[in-house]
């Protein structure tokens, strides 16, 4: 069974990123980083990290809110309360943690071009952000927000970002439970394509934004994921 464990690295502004990481019970593939939702690191998260250790994977998430002392923030908290949290980061200081999380990575011996990025939620829109930023193997976006307009003042939209995309690059999205289009999606898909790396926006009709409540969708998700970084990590 795959463990986790969390680790502490010091930065040069003298805060400590913790890092929640799992590692393969046999060889490594790769290095996936793995950003988390809005909420912080939860149990889905975590979740996620072990599931992407049992793909073969070095899998490391970096703890976003690290500065503000919190790891997952606290279940009853209102939507508005999340969005605060969200708000006070810092577009350079998120960079910077993934920047640490990709160097965890390389002292274990992974190349960046066997290491990867996913996120869910917020993490999606920080992967989007990281692959037009850095130059990595892959990355997947998994219901990322801030589309048009950004999801904290520190970060910009992913419609801006995507053209400068450096890594082939899969979007998963729900569609509205109601049946409509999202036309956000069409402009994240189309400025996706006009990146010169290889796109791929999938979405799951009448799933709602939450798409993982139905079990189909959250498995096919999941298989889309694990066969990106297949096809594009070696």
């Amino acid at each position: 069974m795959t463990e986790i464990r969390t680790e502490t690295v010091p930065l040069v502004d003298g805060s400590e990123l913790r890092l929640t990481v799992a590692e393969p019970v046999g060889s490594v593939r790769g290095g996936i980083v793995v950003l988390h939702e809005a909420r912080g690191v939860t149990d889905n998260v975590r979740g996620l990290v072990a599931g992407i250790a049992g793909d073969g994977w070095l899998a490391v998430a970096p703890h976003l809110y690290h500065r503000d002392n919190a790891d997952e923030l606290d279940p009853a908290d209102t939507d508005e309360q999340v969005q605060h949290q969200v708000n006070r980061l810092d577009g350079e200081q998120v960079m910077a943690d993934t920047d640490t999380a990709f160097g965890w990575l390389a002292e274990h011996d992974i190349t960046a071009d066997r290491m990867g990025v996913v996120g869910f939620d917020l993490g999606g829109s920080v992967a989007l952000l990281v692959a037009a930023k850095r130059t990595l193997g892959a990355a997947v976006t998994v219901a990322g927000g801030g589309i048009s307009t950004p999801m904290s003042e520190g970060l910009p939209s992913m419609v801006a970002a995507a053209p400068g995309l450096t890594c082939p690059w899969l979007g998963i999205y729900g569609e509205p439970a109601d049946g409509e289009v999202n036309p956000e999606l069409e402009r994240l898909r189309d400025a996706a394509a006009s990146s010169e790396v290889a796109t791929n926006l999938v979405t799951y009709p009448r799933s709602g934004y939450r798409f993982d409540a139905d079990p189909n969708a959250a498995a096919d998700a999941w298989q889309r994921t694990l066969n990106w970084f297949d096809s594009h990590l070696r």
